[in-house]
């Protein structure tokens, strides 16, 4: 409620009685400022497993079965190979049908900035790996490799020397480095949204 209370005061305009009986406006400047990269900024922000970078996360999806959701995560993935920022050659490469397992392969773009006569933008290669059970699903984003500035100075990164707390963070822990800072964003903004697309598919 005092959180509230303060969010408010900040949005409206305080008026306060001078001598002369006019009235004049305070403004009332918020007492602190969000760090805009919090999220990015969080301790298992870019999780290091096996010495790689590696997203884990399992998908409940009460009162399917595991052949339904195989079927319903190979049609999502397949769908994804065929969007407008996929590059040649992202595909199913895994469709195990007896163990219901998945194994995708990803080249495509993340655009950290478009305009009329700039466009800045990196290719972005990963993999998913899924693994399907009656009423949930493993799934993994993992081998992460960024082609970066391929019409001028092409330039290849890998994840765990690009996007962890040693090579993305300052040393307080406050703030991303302005170039290594700006994948580290889109790919956990789009870890995230093909996590959130499976958990939705997978409970409708």
């Amino acid at each position: 409620m005092k959180r509230l209370l303060i969010a408010l005061l900040t949005l409206l305009p305080l008026w306060a009685s001078a001598q002369d009986n006019t009235w004049e406006r305070i403004e009332v400047e918020p007492t602190s400022k969000e760090n805009p990269d919090a999220k990015y900024l969080l301790p298992d922000a870019v999780p290091v497993i096996d010495g790689k970078v590696c997203w884990e996360t399992t998908i409940q999806a009460p009162g399917k079965s595991a052949k339904q959701i195989y079927d319903i995560l190979l049609k999502q993935l397949t769908k994804m190979t065929e969007e407008p920022n996929q590059i040649e050659n992202s595909i199913v490469a895994v469709k195990d049908s007896v163990n219901l397992e998945l194994g995708t392969v990803f080249h495509e773009w993340l655009v950290f900035k478009s305009a009329t006569f700039s466009l800045d933008r990196t290719q972005f290669n990963y993999q998913i790996l899924v693994t399907c059970a009656d009423g949930k699903a493993d799934v993994k984003l993992t081998r992460i490799t960024y082609d970066y500035d391929l019409e001028r100075k092409p330039t290849h990164y890998l994840a765990e020397e690009w996007i962890t707390d040693k090579y993305c963070v300052n040393k307080k822990h406050t703030k991303l480095y302005p170039l290594s800072g700006k994948f580290r964003r889109k790919t956990i903004d789009r870890k995230d949204f093909i996590f959130n697309k499976f958990k939705t598919l997978l409970n409708e």
